[in-house]
């Protein structure tokens, strides 16, 4: 959309100027413009009124600078449809949200690529280790308040004994469980002595979110801390069914198998047995490389927006074979906008208290 506006130093100026045939017609009485003491006019003109300036078109006004240029392009493009928060951005070079987010983390010139999102939000994502009377396990973390709040995945720090979270500048702290859900397979941990300048990350809106859209996803996967990986949301409100036993989760991850939390989809278990105590939530797919240690980590749109928590990637069962080592783009993440309806009562202890 292009908006023309005519300065006015476009038209004529000088001692006289002689009307247009066509612009006689909507002016009959006034045909000659000269300065006040050289009026020579067809009929009587009313004394009173100043000496005309230059023509103008009836029915224009002059442009009153950038206000009244942003507001012409605003109120057109509104009229076009969905484009007066692009006409703004575009005048005032301020970013504003996609369909999928509150605001644009990313900065500007990186804006919508892969390093500017990795860049951005990888501060926010941390590795946690949990320990308990079964052994240890990995998997990561995303921190959404400044003073150490981080939220995971259940299955991550579930019948942990003690919990560490490693920042993306290397340093570790302990952790304790504020709340846990089984039945979302979420949890809220919070940071001992947290850091000052923690920082935290921004969620966006799940609701927004698009088959086709781009993602980024970051977390600790056999724990190499920080690992970004990237690709597509494949689908929508697929129907993921976890175990809520601890136990049984534990003997998967430790007992020779996938490393992987074990779960349902389509009808078929992936990663060992869920057990007979088990709950199903909507989440997103995505093609996104997501491996063990990955649980808990961030999904994030393309202005930097948290938009899912990864809680299940399918891990092929023979990983020594060749053809079925390494990620077969099968992963999926608890909306965001899940997480946020349950900080509440995370806060609170969570509906497991």
């Amino acid at each position: 959309m292009t908006e023309s506006f005519r300065r006015s130093g476009d038209y004529p100026q000088g001692d006289t100027y002689q009307a247009a045939d066509p612009l006689q017609s909507a002016y009959p009485q006034q045909q000659v413009y000269a300065p006040v003491d050289q009026q020579q006019v067809s009929s009587p003109v009313h004394p009173e009124w100043p000496p005309s300036p230059a023509y103008e078109p009836a029915g224009k006004k002059r442009s009153k600078g950038p206000l009244a240029l942003l507001a012409a392009v605003a109120i057109v493009a509104a009229a076009i449809g969905g484009g007066t928060a692009y006409g703004i951005q575009e005048l005032t070079g301020k970013d504003t949200p996609s369909s999928s987010t509150s605001t644009n983390v990313v900065p500007t010139a990186k804006k919508g690529t892969v390093a500017g999102v990795a860049r951005a939000v990888s501060p926010s994502i941390v590795e946690i280790s949990a320990t308990s009377n079964a052994g240890s396990s990995t998997g990561s973390g995303v921190v959404i308040t400044a003073d150490g709040e981080i939220i995971t995945n259940n299955h991550v720090i579930s019948g942990a004994s003690e919990i560490k979270a490693q920042l993306s500048n290397g340093l570790s702290y302990t952790a304790q469980v504020v709340g846990t859900d089984s039945s979302k397979d979420l949890a809220l941990i919070k940071l001992d002595n947290a850091p000052s300048g923690l920082k935290a990350a921004t969620l966006g809106n799940s609701d927004g979110v698009r088959v086709g859209d781009e993602v980024v996803a970051i977390g600790s996967p056999e724990g190499l801390t920080g690992t970004v990986t990237s690709g597509i949301i494949s689908a929508l409100d697929r129907d993921v069914t976890v175990s809520t036993d601890e136990n049984q989760g534990r003997r998967q991850q430790q007992g020779g198998g996938s490393g992987q939390w074990p779960f349902e989809f389509g009808g078929q278990e992936f990663n060992g047995d869920t057990g007979s105590s088990t709950t199903t939530y909507k989440a997103l797919q995505t093609d996104a490389s997501l491996n063990p240690g990955n649980s808990g980590g961030a999904l994030i749109d393309m202005n930097g927006n948290i938009i899912g928590i990864n809680s299940a990637m399918y891990s092929a069962t023979d990983a020594t074979s060749s053809s079925s080592a390494g990620s077969v783009g099968l992963g999926f993440a608890i909306p965001v906008n899940t997480v946020k309806s349950d900080l509440t009562s995370l806060r609170a202890g969570g509906a497991d208290s």
